[in-house]
């Protein structure tokens, strides 16, 4: 009878440090793509922040809140609604996270901020594109700090937010904007969209959960 040959000790090593190796790999991969959305996220709010700020200088006017935009630009540039707010130097009047198409019509001064950036061309997109998103999936979004901010103790004139930030890069985006610690300095992260203090997020951060993040400006 023919005996069947088996696997070496050396053969099943070999095999061993082949598996541990791709093993290895997809890790890393994995820690790469998470880091790079992390970039990719905080690389968006600095753009945003610098985006609002070149148009107030060049305006003199805060996107969104601007009453010259339609002269400016003509019709189907986004016309806030809400008059009595539009010209008083804060982005209001609209909610936090207002993601209706900002060309055409009226809308919220926050829904207004994307359309009157990428008129100006310091956004790219289409004017009625609506709020830009981010790596996350969630949506970016700008307001006056006193007026329509959901994480009420961000600091700062204006706000920049992101909804739907996993938690797993909440700290790491901090670190990278901030100080590291969801609850201090520039920017502030709560596990809900509901509008409160980010004291609230003291404790653990929940990885697998969304959270929204501001950072002010």
């Amino acid at each position: 009878m023919k005996r069947q040959a088996g696997f070496t000790l050396v053969e099943i090593a070999i095999v061993l440090v082949i598996i541990g190796l791709l093993l290895g790999g997809v890790l890393k991969g994995q820690e790469l793509i998470e880091s790079a959305k992390v970039k990719n996220i905080a690389q968006d709010m600095r753009s945003i922040s610098v985006a609002v700020l070149t148009y107030q200088d060049k305006y003199r006017a805060l996107p969104g809140d601007d009453r010259g935009a339609v002269a400016r630009w003509g019709a189907g540039t986004c016309d806030p609604a809400t008059k009595t707010t539009q010209g008083n130097g804060l982005i209001d009047s609209g909610s936090f996270a207002d993601n209706a198409a900002g060309a055409g019509g009226t809308k919220s001064e926050p829904s207004c901020v994307w359309d009157h950036l990428r008129r100006a061309n310091l956004l790219t997109g289409d004017p009625g594109a609506g709020n830009p998103t981010h790596a996350d999936a969630g949506v970016f979004s700008v307001v006056s700090a006193s007026t329509s901010a959901a994480i009420t103790d961000t600091p700062g004139t204006l706000i920049v937010c992101g909804t739907n930030i996993r938690g797993r890069h909440v700290v790491p985006l901090d670190a990278m904007l901030d100080d590291g610690v969801v609850h201090t300095g520039a920017m502030r992260a709560i596990k809900s969209t509901t509008a409160g203090p980010s004291a609230a997020q003291s404790g653990a951060i929940d990885e697998g959960a969304g959270f929204l993040v501001c950072m002010g400006f």
